[in-house]
């Protein structure tokens, strides 16, 4: 499988120095042949250019995606964490209600023994 690829490689290498030599002993003025190298930079530059631009839309999309569904679950967590405050607070609520009746009736039986223990003996 490496063999292919060295080969593969050996290959394109050769075109691409094959192309260079080409241009540079071709019998076409040097002036038209520097125009040629240059029209092929700059269509190289261009789909550079168009290449980082679609990568560059690609990755702003997926931010954008990303971020939204990180705020739909923040929102979610939020939702379910209030609910649960709700929860946590009625319980308290209840809790706390049912201390001070508690406290009532202890404050109750304190009176009421302290006026037994008042009583005159007698």
């Amino acid at each position: 499988m490496s063999n292919n690829g060295g080969t593969i490689l050996g290959l394109l290498a050769g075109g691409a120095i094959g192309a260079a030599l080409g241009l540079l002993f071709a019998p076409d003025k040097g002036s038209n042949t520097r125009k040629k190298v240059l029209d092929e930079a700059l269509l190289a530059k261009q789909k550079l250019s168009e290449t980082v631009n679609e990568l560059k839309d690609k990755i702003e999309s997926e931010t954008h995606f990303k971020k939204e569904t990180l705020e739909e679950q923040f929102g979610s967590i939020l939702t379910n964490a209030s609910y649960k405050a709700d929860d946590i607070i009625s319980s308290l609520e209840k809790k706390l209600a049912l201390l001070k009746e508690r406290n009532k009736e202890f404050q109750k039986e304190t009176i009421e023994n302290k006026t037994i223990n008042e009583e005159p003996v007698g």
